[in-house]
C-alpha cells in the first residue's frame, strides 16, 4: 500500500502511517502535471481543500482506494466519481470542532467590544477610548443557525453567559433541541426576527448558500450582530454591505469570505467589522486532532474496515460504529452465502430487521449485504461505498423493513433474494457480546458460527448419509470442525452445513455428488 500527502498535516499523523508500516511519499504543492502522472502508483491521497480531485485525477488514479480530506468539508473533491469507483472519502468534521466554536466565541467578543479596534489605536500610541463602547451579552437572545456539532457547542458555551439561545435548523430532531438547552425556530426569519446576535453554522450547500441575505436584513432587529465561521456566503457579503451601512447590523465578524483567499472584499473596509483569514481550525490541538483523525481513518478504510467519517457512507458515529461491527460481519456473510449457494439472478433484495437491530443505522447494514452479495460475482472493486450504486445499475431493487419482536432471538436479519424463480432466504443474529450465527438458510433451520470455510450440501433425508461424507472428506485429508444438520420433514430434504479446516478440491466435492442421496454440494467461503 502507497499513501501519498500532498498538502501539510500534523506530524503526529504522519508518524502515525509510518508506524503501520505504510509507504508514505510527502509531495506538498506538487504541480498537477507531476501528480496526474503519479497518481497511478497510490492506494491513497490526503489532502486539504487545494488540491482538486476530480475526474481528470480518478481517470489517471487507477489504483485509488481512499481519500482523505484533512478537515471539513469536501469542495474540492468529486463525490460522485469517487462514490462511482468505490472509493472512499473521509474527512475529519469533529478533529476541529472545539478550536471553530472558540473561535466563533472569540471572534463575537471580540466585535461586540470593539477588541481589535481598541488594541490598533493603543498599539499606534493613541490613549483614547472614545467610541469603543460595547455591548453585552447577558440576558440577550443568540440565534444559531445550524445545530450540528459546532453550533451545539457554541449554543451550550453561550449559556453560561446568561444568554437565550434560540435555534434554526430543519433536519435537526426536537430531541436535540431540548438537549442541547436551544428554542426551536420553525423558519429562518422566527430567528432572525428575535435574535440579538445571529452565529451560522451551516455546511456549504445550494441551499445555504446566501440564506442570510436582503430579505432576512429587512425583517431583523436593528443593530444585530453576525459571526460566521462557517463557510463563506452563507451570508450574502453586498447584502451584509448594505446592513452594516444602513446601521442594520451593528457588527459582524467573520473568519471566511467568498473566493478565499480574499483581500479586496468590501466588508474589509468597514470600522465595525472583525475579519481573520479562516482560522477556525487553526490551533496547535486541532491540527494534532486532524492528522491523526486522518491517518487513522485512512489506514481503517485500506484495511476494508467502515469508517465512521466516510463522506459517501451513511453517518454513522463511532460509538455507533462499535455496536454496529458484528451486524455488519453478520450482514457480509449472509450476503456473500447466496451466489455461493444459488445461480439464479438477482431481480430484488428484500432486509428485515427484527428487535434491537431495528433501532440501529440498517442502511450500512444493508450496504454490508450488498457487498457480500456482489463480492463473489463481480470482478470490479465492490465495497461499502458503491454497493448501493452497483444493485441501482443491475436494475436491482433494494427495499428495508422493520419489526420491533421477533421470535426466539433479541434480534435477526433477514434477507430474502428475489430471482425470476421465486425467493431464498437467508437469516442470521447475533449473539452475546457480538457473535453471528446463520439460523436459516432458505427453510433451514440452524445455529451455526460461519467460518471461512464451509461444506453446504443438500440431501434426501435417509440413514448414511452424515457417514458417507465424512468418509469421503476424511480420505481426501479434510478435517471436519464442526457440523450441523437440518430438514424441513422427515424423509423430506435435509441439508448439512460443515465448518471445515480448508477449502475442498474439486475432485472430493464431485465424488461427494456421486453418493446416493445427495442433491448438491457446494464449497462456500467467508
Amino acid at each position: 500500500m502507497k499513501v501519498l500527502v500532498t498538502e501539510k498535516i500534523a506530524e503526529k499523523g504522519i508518524e502515525e502511517i509510518k508506524k503501520a508500516g505504510i509507504h508514505l511519499d510527502i509531495k506538498l504543492g506538487i504541480a498537477r502535471e507531476e501528480l496526474l502522472e503519479i497518481i497511478k502508483h497510490y492506494d491513497a491521497i490526503i489532502v486539504r481543500s487545494v488540491t482538486k480531485i476530480n475526474e481528470e485525477l480518478y481517470q489517471a488514479a487507477t489504483n485509488l482506494k481512499v481519500v482523505g480530506r484533512a478537515g471539513n468539508g469536501v469542495d474540492n473533491i468529486d463525490m460522485a466519481g469517487a462514490t462511482k469507483r468505490g472509493i472512499i472519502v473521509v474527512n475529519t468534521p469533529e478533529a476541529n470542532t472545539v478550536s471553530a466554536a472558540e473561535h466563533t466565541i472569540g471572534l463575537l467578543l471580540s466585535s461586540i467590544r470593539n477588541i481589535p479596534q481598541a488594541n490598533a489605536e493603543i498599539k499606534s500610541k493613541r490613549w483614547d477610548r472614545s467610541g469603543f463602547g460595547g455591548v453585552e451579552l447577558n440576558g440577550k437572545t443568540l440565534g444559531v443557525v445550524g445545530l450540528g456539532r459546532i453550533g451545539a457547542l457554541v449554543a451550550t458555551r453561550m449559556q453560561s453567559f446568561n444568554m437565550k439561545v434560540i435555534a434554526y435548523d430543519p433536519y435537526i430532531t426536537d430531541e436535540r433541541f431540548k438537549k442541547y438547552g436551544t428554542e426551536k425556530k420553525e423558519s429562518l426569519a422566527d430567528l432572525v426576527k428575535e435574535a440579538d446576535f445571529i452565529t451560522v453554522h451551516t455546511p456549504k450547500t445550494e441551499e445555504t448558500m446566501g440564506m442570510i441575505g436582503a430579505e432576512e436584513f429587512k425583517v431583523a432587529k436593528k443593530g444585530v450582530r453576525l459571526v460566521n465561521c462557517a463557510r463563506g456566503g452563507i451570508i450574502e457579503e453586498e447584502a451584509l454591505a448594505q446592513a452594516l451601512k444602513e446601521g442594520i447590523v451593528a457588527s459582524a465578524a467573520l473568519d471566511v469570505l467568498v473566493n478565499e483567499p480574499n483581500t479586496t472584499s468590501p466588508l474589509l473596509d468597514f470600522k465595525n467589522t472583525v475579519i481573520t483569514p479562516h482560522l477556525g481550525a487553526d490551533t496547535v490541538e486541532a491540527q494534532e486532532n486532524v492528522g491523526l483523525t486522518i491517518a487513522h481513518e485512512v489506514l481503517s478504510a485500506l484495511k476494508g474496515e467502515m469508517v465512521p467519517n466516510a463522506v459517501n457512507l451513511p453517518t454513522i458515529q463511532k460509538y455507533e460504529l462499535d455496536t454496529l461491527k458484528p451486524y455488519l460481519s453478520l450482514g457480509e456473510t449472509l450476503g456473500k452465502l447466496y451466489h455461493q449457494l444459488q445461480k439464479s439472478a438477482v431481480k430484488g433484495v428484500e432486509v428485515i430487521y427484527s428487535g434491537e437491530v431495528a433501532k440501529a443505522e440498517t442502511s450500512v447494514i444493508t450496504l454490508a449485504i450488498l457487498k457480500g452479495l456482489f463480492e463473489p460475482v463481480l470482478k470490479e472493486r465492490v465495497n461499502y461505498v458503491n454497493a448501493g450504486l452497483i444493485a441501482e445499475n443491475r436494475g436491482i431493487a433494494v427495499v428495508e423493513g422493520k419489526k420491533n419482536e421477533v421470535e426466539n432471538y433479541l434480534n435477526q436479519i433477514q434477507v430474502n433474494i428475489i430471482t425470476k424463480e421465486g425467493s431464498f432466504t437467508l437469516a442470521g443474529t447475533v449473539f452475546g457480546k457480538g457473535e453471528p450465527r446463520i439460523v436459516e438458510v432458505n427453510g433451514y433451520q440452524f445455529d451455526l458460527i460461519p467460518t471461512p470455510y464451509m461444506l453446504v450440501a443438500e440431501n434426501i433425508d435417509k440413514p448414511g448419509m452424515i457417514g458417507q461424507m465424512g468418509t469421503i472428506l476424511g480420505v481426501s485429508k479434510v478435517n471436519i470442525a464442526t457440523m450441523q444438520v437440518s430438514r424441513n420433514q422427515m424423509g423430506g430434504k435435509a441439508m448439512m452445513i460443515l465448518a471445515v479446516d480448508s477449502e475442498v478440491a474439486q475432485d472430493s466435492i464431485k465424488m461427494l455428488c456421486n453418493v446416493e442421496g445427495i442433491l448438491n454440494v457446494m464449497m462456500v467461503k467467508i
